[in-house]
């Protein structure tokens, strides 16, 4: 009885961690921004799968530095402290709401495990490390979600505090993203990178790149192209705008980052034009990048471009030429 307890615990390990859940918020929402296209394919990913999801208690805005050129990438923090960040399988995007009642659209991503490096390399998180986390995961017996969920509940969901107890764990924390666990309404739990904070990194000597920049508060599209605290490449900027909005070809809700969008100033032009070149090759770029096929593809999402952003691409061909 004994070895076959310990045989089947050992099963269980195995398989555990064969696939890795992640919530994709921010560049990861478009096919364009998943296969890295603007970056040349550096940070490329290929998914196994996807579907829609609906976060909520969150809101997401720029704040973390790129390490991939001087702009500031997407952040996720939740609206309530002390509670978690979760999500629903939602196949038709909702708008979101300033209480974050609805919630805000986002993807959720199965990886095989064998893209865990490249997913650590991708948020600025030690890939050796993010693997010894999988594996005591695998220890534990339990899926990786699971494993941080049961750290995020010791920590009463306090980030500083869970950022805290995960350096303790591993001796190492980092300075980029930080992986949390993201709670579905299924009773799966995702993973999302989150930034490090710009309250503390969990670690004293690590200072986390949004205390560096400052960067005290997520900022809108507007705000982000006016930043003063880096060097701003302002293309870059708006090309990496264009790799979160494309996520509405998909029927994801994008209405929260459009808000202050201004397509008559110097930088929505920018933008408009990234949009123009990019959206005509996003749908076969996103199936290629989840590995979903067409019937697919049309379980699992809107497969129709959201209200907030429809406009947006119709114009962009006209302003782009201006």
């Amino acid at each position: 009885m004994l070895i076959a307890a310990r045989a089947a615990r050992g099963a269980a390990t195995e398989v555990a961690n064969e696939t890795l859940l992640v919530i994709g918020y921010g560049s990861l929402l478009s096919g364009y921004g998943i296969l890295a296209e603007r970056r040349g394919g550096a940070s490329r990913l290929v998914a196994r799968d996807a579907f829609a999801v609906t976060l909520g208690n969150a809101r997401r805005g720029f704040a973390k530095p790129s390490t991939h050129g001087q702009y500031l990438a997407m952040d996720l923090e939740p609206i309530r402290a002390g509670e978690p960040i979760v999500a629903r399988a939602s196949r038709d995007g909702v708008s979101a709401n300033g209480s974050g009642t609805n919630g805000i659209g986002a993807v959720a991503l199965v990886f095989d495990r064998k893209w865990a490096p490249l997913i650590a390399k991708r948020e600025e998180y030690s890939p050796e490390k993010f693997l010894e986390l999988i594996a005591r995961a695998d220890a534990a017996g339990a899926a990786l979600g699971d494993f941080l969920l049961a750290i995020a509940r010791r920590t009463d969901f306090d980030l500083l505090a869970y950022r805290c107890a995960l350096r303790k764990l591993l001796g190492y924390t980092s300075p980029g993203y930080i992986f949390h666990p993201v709670p579905l309404a299924d009773g799966r739990v995702a993973i999302a990178a989150i930034g490090s904070g710009y309250e503390g990194s969990g670690d004293p000597a690590v200072r986390s790149r949004r205390s560096e920049l400052g960067m005290d508060r997520l900022l809108t599209m507007r705000e982000a192209m006016e930043v003063k605290s880096l060097a701003l490449d302002r293309a870059g900027q708006a090309g990496y705008f264009a790799e979160c909005l494309l996520g509405g070809i998909h029927g994801t809700a994008v209405d929260d980052l459009i808000e202050e969008l201004e397509p008559d100033s110097d930088w929505g032009r920018e933008l408009l034009s990234h949009l123009d070149a990019a959206a005509p090759g996003e749908p076969e770029r996103f199936l290629a990048a989840t590995s979903l096929d067409h019937p697919r593809y049309r379980k699992q999402f809107a497969a129709r471009t959201h209200p907030s952003l429809a406009p947006l691409l119709a114009a962009a061909p006209m302003r782009a030429v201006e």
